[in-house]
């Protein structure tokens, strides 16, 4: 499995729309998707998003969000769990 987390800062009249955007706009893009098993939308009050999906393998990509929503470009890491 691998559990890839996706960050974005928004500008602070454009968070309400971001999260509009991730929740039906992007992530309905990977439902149909056989890789994904899940997602979850994070966000913080200072106006950042935090998605964390989990993928069987080959995670995708968000789409870039509306450039006029965001204070940066979005960051993605991926992991996988720690055998312990």
């Amino acid at each position: 499995m691998i559990v890839r987390m996706w960050e974005a800062k928004a500008e602070p009249y454009g968070f309400a729309d971001l999260i509009t955007w991730v929740c039906e706009t992007a992530l309905p893009e990977f439902e149909h998707d056989p890789m994904h098993v899940s997602s979850e939308v994070f966000s913080s009050t200072d106006h950042r998003l935090v998605v964390v999906s989990k993928w069987r393998n080959s995670p995708r990509e968000l789409p870039e969000p509306p450039a006029r929503l965001i204070a940066r470009p979005p960051h993605s890491w991926d992991f996988t769990q720690v055998d312990r």
